[in-house]
């Protein structure tokens, strides 16, 4: 396995055709920008989205292109955003009661946010109405829930006889 030299100059010879050989293979095998080797490890999927910029030392770091990322989110959108879908959108969320967890939630943030705010006032009036809506206020929703939902019976109950 291992070669034998007659001299010195030969050796040296040797060691600089493989230091020469290492180094074309590391130029093959190394990107010399960040960019170029994502683009070849994802087949040129990351080209749009980022970007490479230089910093006050001239070295160069890679990026987020924001610009680029928000431009396809938007074409995005407007592809999928067509009204046909935004109503059957619509009709889904009604029935699937998404629209009626949200208005729920809503509600308690916003008694929640104002009794807090309230609570916080100086004056003790306000800090009295502020306590009293955290501990008034669920029953309160309760009852109006309660009331809706009745009438909401009510009224389907009267619509169903107008049709029988």
């Amino acid at each position: 396995m291992a070669t034998n030299y007659t001299n010195l100059d030969e050796l040296r010879s040797q060691k600089r055709l493989l230091k020469q050989e290492i180094g074309e293979l590391e130029d093959i095998l190394t990107f010399k920008s960040k960019k170029d080797s994502l683009s070849v490890m994802t087949n040129g999927l990351t080209d749009k989205f980022l970007k490479e910029t230089e910093d006050e030392d001239g070295e160069k770091s890679l990026a987020l292109d924001t610009q680029n990322i928000m431009r396809e989110i938007s074409f995005g959108l407007k592809e999928t955003a067509s009204k046909r879908n935004v109503m059957s959108l619509a009709n889904d969320t009604v029935q699937s009661g998404l629209l009626e967890t949200t208005l729920k939630m809503g509600t308690v943030a916003l008694v929640g946010n104002f009794a807090k705010k309230s609570v916080m006032n100086k004056s003790w009036k306000r800090k009295l109405v502020g306590l009293a809506l955290i501990y008034v206020a669920p029953y309160a929703l309760r009852f109006l829930r309660k009331k809706l939902d009745e009438y909401q019976r009510n009224k389907t109950a009267s619509s169903l006889e107008k049709l029988i």
